[in-house]
């Protein structure tokens, strides 16, 4: 399991029974994979479908079925398609459970940028704004540092805000944070991450939970 992966399993453990859930582009399109079969959710795309299923296996890809990412998917038994507008209107209107989105850049007050970088062309604002703005739950899913080794969990964001609505949890390779009123509170690292090497790859301010000990350390 590469690190994407693990980010991906990890959030699918803050799955329930019932939700429904968008899955964004990048990592969070992962997490279909990673899901309990004793847990049954409701995968949504934004192009559409309500019931999306794993990855396809390689030799089964019907290239007619995708996501708002353009990568090949399965459908479950009951699923169902619908328009652009249709899938908007579920999501403006509050019908999201939980939405986990991949960022660029969140701040320590649990604010994001994903849609666009300075400086470059913009294909597309997308969803991210309407899912902030209409789920129920946020769940970021990211790599903790970029291509440069730059923390990507930072005191203010350089790059254009998508939202002033803040998430609810942080997941990465090396730790999962909830946001709070009090900022980012870490709750756990990943196996074999110490605490301190989450202090010196992270930027943006954090506290330890009340609830995280060494053993926290050691465990996903």
């Amino acid at each position: 399991m590469n690190v994407k992966q693990y980010i991906a399993a990890r959030a699918a453990k803050e799955l329930c029974h019932g939700d429904v859930v968008n899955l964004g582009i990048g990592i969070p399109t992962l997490v279909a994979n990673y899901i309990s079969p004793d847990v049954h959710v409701f995968l949504h795309s934004e192009n559409g479908i309500l019931g999306v299923g794993p990855t396809p296996e390689e030799g089964y890809v019907d290239p007619e079925l995708v996501n708002a990412g353009k990568l090949p998917i399965t459908v479950l038994e009951g699923s169902s398609f619908f328009n652009s507008a249709d899938s908007f209107a579920m999501i403006r209107g509050g019908h999201m459970n939980v939405s986990i989105l991949g960022v660029l850049q969140v701040d320590e007050a649990g604010r994001i940028a994903n849609w666009a970088v300075p400086g470059k062309s913009v294909l597309g604002v997308g969803g991210a704004m309407d899912l902030l703005e209409g789920s129920k739950k946020v769940i970021v899913t990211t790599l903790h540092t970029n291509s440069q080794g730059e923390s990507k969990l930072v005191e203010e964001l350089t790059y254009p805000l998508t939202s002033e609505r803040r998430v609810d949890m942080i997941i990465t390779e090396l730790a999962v944070f909830s946001v709070t009123d009090l900022g980012l509170e870490l709750l756990e690292t990943a196996p074999g991450v110490s605490l301190e090497e989450v202090k010196q790859k992270t930027q943006a301010s954090f506290h330890v939970s009340k609830l995280f000990s060494k053993d926290n350390e050691v465990t996903a």
